[in-house]
């Protein structure tokens, strides 16, 4: 392991055990005592935590399938009116949140909410309340994840239909297969290890969903943990929740991996590749594509969207009560430290990894990338009960002053679960870049004199800082968004866009939770634009 030992060996080293600490706690705290709370709930409502997340699990990837897989053939294989824009126009559902998706859902379709209003002013005064669906509960939130999620179906499914060869298409053709029958029979299957990716990564976040299913007050295992700390005071317990929740997490990377080994990702057709040509629609079959293309993209996004807007124009003094500067401030703050601590970290891992060579630290630097998989709400309650363990079994008993409100109810504290959760995306984007870098350049820097810390400063770090901007505001996108980490670490009365809404929310003031809602919107929609090209450039 210690084969070729340098600093950079030893830096890349230290971060990669850094992020695995609250994942390895996580693993240990499960065998410790808990509170009498445990044995009650095990009799209760565990097996009802663990029922209903399985339930969302399986309604969120079904529905999510649909909808990506569908828009990613749709725009992929036709031309029709407005396709080009609905290529990227689909990926904007990432700016919306599932919960900030819930809130507009209850908005809108609430007694006397929205569709009432509207109702109203069209036909008169009416009872028409009891004949208003309601969106709530589990339906609820299965809608709001699904919308709010699919575009990682559509994303990588977009991507793996682009590389498909029209030798592909003209198979199903000359075997007589109609256009249905090709895309189950051929098309899809040959897409399969995209669309299992892309349903992991949604698997992965309705897992570690929060906000929603806490709106629509479902009993999940993400819920659980999140009330036993903050209701009940019980780290023990809520590590071993998050232990039933990381079994999930784990059998999901595994299938995943299984089904990709057994998966192939080329067609055996021959005569080589053959560019694809997409079919020009016209006349009703036109219209039904861009039909099905703008409900999924006015549903996704212009429908919450909308009704953020709605409530913030008709309770402008909601705007006006909102500390709008305080709360840019500070999510300027966060993304700025929590940036800088990722990509310096990220680029040291990635050439530690280069330079070593080491079999032993490339295993640690994969099974650190591991973070973003598992729910912020386990790895901050991780992080507590580390420092708490580390602050009493080590500071304290070396005779130090108590480490745990520097770390704990503090923006250090923030930052450093930001960065075990977002590590991954920072480590692979910038990977993704130097695999771009050939290993002749390092040599023939190496010729010319450069040591390596001079190769990676002037040579490396302006090569890559394309992917560095990149990973800059896919990191800001993320951090905005974040809600349970950010509701358990933050420090007093330290607020984002985020919790101000979840807040507003959760007393019932959905009005007052449309502002901040709208502005973080606003802001990933930018951050999203801003990436866009980037995204559909490396997936095409």
């Amino acid at each position: 392991m210690f084969k070729n030992l340098n600093i950079w060996f030893i830096s890349s080293l230290l971060v990669s055990i850094s992020v695995l600490i609250p994942i390895v706690t996580v693993f240990y705290s499960f065998f410790e005592d808990t509170s009498n709370y445990f044995t009650i709930l095990k009799e209760t409502f565990l097996l009802e935590y663990i029922f209903n997340s399985l339930v969302l699990l399986i309604s969120v990837l079904v529905l999510t399938f649909i909808i990506g897989t569908l828009s990613a053939y749709l725009v992929s294989f036709y031309k029709f009116p407005f396709s080009n824009f609905f290529k990227w126009a689909l990926i904007l559902s990432f700016a919306v949140p599932p919960y900030i998706y819930a809130y507009s859902l209850t908005a809108f379709f609430e007694n006397y909410g929205t569709l009432y209003s509207i109702l109203k002013n069209l036909f008169g005064p009416g009872n028409y309340n009891q004949h208003i669906p309601k969106f709530d509960g589990l339906f609820g939130a299965v809608l709001s994840l699904s919308f709010s999620l699919f575009a990682y179906v559509y994303i990588l499914t977009r991507a793996s239909f682009l590389y498909q060869s029209q030798n592909l298409i003209d198979l199903g053709r000359s075997l007589g297969f109609s256009k249905f029958k090709s895309l189950y029979s051929l098309i899809l299957p040959a897409a399969r290890p995209a669309i299992v990716a892309g349903l992991s990564l949604v698997a992965m976040e309705t897992l570690a969903e929060f906000g929603a299913v806490d709106f629509f007050s479902i009993n999940t295992l993400t819920t659980g943990i999140y009330n036993s700390w903050i209701a009940f005071d019980d780290l023990a317990f809520s590590n071993r929740l998050s232990f039933f929740l990381l079994i999930f997490i784990f059998a999901l990377f595994i299938l995943e991996n299984l089904s990709r080994k057994r998966a192939k990702y080329h067609s055996n057709t021959k005569g080589g590749f053959k560019q694809k040509e997409k079919i020009q629609l016209s006349g009703i079959k036109a219209f039904n594509a861009f039909f099905v293309c703008f409900i999924i993209f006015f549903l996704s996004f212009l429908f919450p969207l909308s009704q953020m807007l709605y409530w913030t124009v008709k309770f402008p003094e909601n705007f006006f009560d909102l500390q709008v500067v305080t709360l840019t401030l500070n999510t300027i703050y966060l993304v700025f430290l929590s940036s800088i601590v990722l990509i310096i970290f990220s680029l040291i891992s990635n050439y530690g990894n280069r330079v070593s060579k080491n079999k032993a630290l490339n295993i640690l630097s994969t099974l650190s990338i591991s973070g973003y998989a598992i729910p912020g709400v386990i790895l901050a309650v991780a992080f507590i009960t580390f420092i708490a363990w580390f602050d009493e079994n080590i500071v304290q008993a070396l005779g130090f002053l108590s480490i745990k409100k520097m770390f704990i109810g503090s923006i250090l504290g923030l930052v450093l679960v930001y960065f075990v959760r977002f590590y991954s995306l920072a480590f692979n984007g910038i990977k993704s870049g130097y695999e771009k870098i050939n290993i002749s350049v390092d040599e023939s820097s190496y010729l010319l004199g450069y040591s390596k810390q001079k190769t990676f400063t002037n040579i490396h770090v302006p090569y890559l800082r394309n992917s560095l901007l990149f990973v800059l505001i896919l990191i800001s996108l993320e951090i905005i968004r974040e809600l349970p980490i950010t509701l358990i670490l933050r420090p007093f009365n330290f607020e984002t866009f985020a919790t101000t809404a979840y807040i507003s929310a959760s007393e019932d003031l959905l009005e007052a939770a449309a502002v901040p809602s709208l502005f973080l919107i606003l802001i990933a929609t930018t951050f999203i634009m801003l990436t866009s090209n980037y995204i559909l450039r490396e997936n095409e």
